[in-house]
């Protein structure tokens, strides 16, 4: 991998993403810092506790949807974020992002116990039907995620924005296809840093749709 700077800022970096290598296109320090702020605040976490909110909300049509909301964003995203802080903290990897794909499969394994253990809440409490649809649709998204990390860096951080907007958009109104434009603000910047390269985030994005989508048949 090799790189230049002309003094402007502009870092001119190329190389290729083998799974654990970083893609670093060229970028500048403002754009960077743009970046940052897209991928912290549109982070997994955020976006989730969010979106199951609102998909609670409209799955029901009134504000206990928002309980199950809460349970949904507790499971997919708030849990799954406090044991990578844990792991961090303990020094297993740097930061959330977890930059090396083979250290990842524990967290898809953390998932899947969490969503899974809430998706049964939900269908022993009598969650509705679409709410707990969404619950699953995420469940099988992970299981892609995982699947293809073992022989190919994903990025999870698209597959969550995409996989949100369309769940808001089947069970709410189309028009929240509108806010894919967040999503291709999440891809841009996972490039921007250097955690993924234009074709991990398209492939993200495009399983988070897919596996979104069946939401539609329900």
């Amino acid at each position: 991998m090799t790189g230049t700077t002309d003094g402007t800022g502009t870092t001119d970096v190329t190389g290729t993403t083998d799974g654990n290598t970083r893609y670093e296109p060229v970028t500048t320090s403002r754009t960077t810092a743009v970046a940052r702020v897209v991928t912290d605040v549109l982070q997994p976490r955020n976006v989730l506790l969010a979106g199951m909110l609102g998909l609670g909300l409209a799955a029901a049509g009134h504000w206990t949807g928002l309980l199950w909301g809460l349970l949904g964003a507790l499971c997919a995203g708030l849990i799954p974020a406090g044991y990578i802080e844990w792991e961090r903290k303990r020094g297993t990897w740097g930061d959330r992002h977890v930059v090396d794909r083979t250290q990842r499969a524990p967290i898809f394994l953390v998932i899947l116990g969490s969503v899974g253990t809430g998706s049964l809440v939900m269908l022993l409490g009598g969650a509705p039907v679409r709410i707990l649809a969404a619950m699953l649709g995420l469940w099988v998204m992970t299981i892609g995620l995982l699947a293809v990390n073992t022989v190919w860096k994903i990025s999870v951080d698209s597959a969550v924005a995409s996989a949100v907007v369309t769940l808001l958009a089947a069970v709410h109104s189309p028009w929240w296809l509108l806010a894919y434009a967040l999503t291709i603000g999440v891809c841009w910047s996972r490039v921007a840093l250097s955690y993924h390269s234009t074709a991990q985030t398209v492939a993200g994005a495009a399983l988070g749709a897919s596996t979104a989508t069946a939401l539609l048949f329900v």
